[in-house]
This record gives C-alpha cells, structure tokens and sequence, in this order.
C-alpha cells in the first residue's frame, strides 16, 4: 500500500512539474491575439469605441444639459449576457463609465455594487469622524438616467466551421420617466468572426 502511494505522489509531483515548468511570454498590446474565437478584450474595445463616441454626441443628452445647466448624472445598471457564451459583461460598462467620464459629457454614480461599502463609511464617519468632515447621511445625489444593455450572439455552422455575430446594444434611460434617452449599436459595424476547428491527432 507504502508502494502504491509512494508511486503516486511521485507522479503527481512530475506532472505538477511539467506544468509549472511552462513559459511565460508577455504579448505586445498592439497585436490582436484570437486564440479560440470567442469574445476578447479587442472585441470589448472595438465595442465601446463605437458606443462611445455615439453616446457622447447624442443630441438629448446636449438639450438635457441646456435646459437643466449641468451633465446629466448616471448610474450604471445591467448589461445583460444573452449570448450563448459566458461574457462578463461588467467590464463593458466599466470601460463605457471610464471613458465617458474622461469626457466630461456625463457624470456618474457609484453603482449598485459599490454602494454598500460607501453608506457603511458614510455611517461609520457619523460615529467616529468629526462634525466638521463627516459626510451627512441621506445627502447622496440621485442619477437622472440609467446606463443598460445587452450582448447577444448569432452563430452559424456548417460541419467544423462556425461564424460567430456579436451584437450589443446599450441605452440611456430617465430614471423619472423610463424614457429611452440614447440607445446605440455596434450593427453598422458587428463583431464576426470565423472558425474553423482542427481535427485533433491522436
């Protein structure tokens, strides 16, 4: 039983140790790296550029700040996967907030997220921090509209080779009247790409 044991672990070790012996290479940002086809970080960029600019240019979004004096103030809401892949959808809206910001076109909120651990300080400073730095409870600023969305895929296939259409919708909503601000596409310009899977030598 010593043996076998013995011999196991040894082999767990050697396998364990081919793996850990693997390199590492730093890739160049600029090069656009594919491996599997599915949805990357070029393709969150490609996106959100053309979102982007879009959505700063709205002609709403430039009458709500004539009429009320400020940037409309949003918060950011669900960007839903109904792909048929698993997409983490947050860093999509995160990259949107970033750059938008950066613009200055429109302002934002902490999100639902992130709310809990900013009202847990704002009520730990009534308790321990002074009058005169402690943030008021019930003083937050309310989001005039809410940023939502969607990614959805197309795929077709034919034996081993498969076409894949990302396509993600994203729109600005009054948070007063659920009227839809600003709703951009990538249609003019959707995310395909084209498979081919290699027969696997045995």
């Amino acid at each position: 039983m010593k043996k076998i044991l013995t011999t196991f672990l040894l082999a767990a070790f050697a396998v364990s140790s081919i793996f850990s012996a693997g390199k590492v290479k730093r890739l160049d940002d600029s090069k656009v790296v594919d491996l599997n086809g599915y949805w990357n970080e070029n393709d969150v960029k490609i996106v959100c550029e053309t979102l982007i600019e879009d959505c700063i240019s709205s002609p709403r979004i430039a009458k709500f700040e004539k009429t009320n004096g400020r940037a409309p103030v949003v918060i950011l809401g669900t960007i839903k996967n109904e792909s048929a892949e698993r997409i983490d959808t947050t860093i999509i809206s995160k990259k949107m907030q970033t750059a938008i910001l950066r613009t200055g076109v429109l302002e934002f909120v902490a999100d639902a997220s992130e709310r809990g651990e900013l009202r847990d300080e704002v009520k730990s400073q009534a308790d321990h921090a002074s009058e005169d730095t402690a943030k008021a409870i019930d003083e937050e600023e309310g989001a005039d509209f809410m940023l939502q969305g969607s990614v959805k895929t197309i795929v077709q296939k034919e034996g081993k080779k498969s076409i894949r259409t990302y396509y993600v919708t994203v729109n600005l909503t009054d948070l007063q009247t659920h009227r839809i601000i600003w709703e951009g596409d990538n249609s003019d310009a959707p995310v395909r790409k084209y498979f081919k899977q290699s027969a696997v030598k045995l």
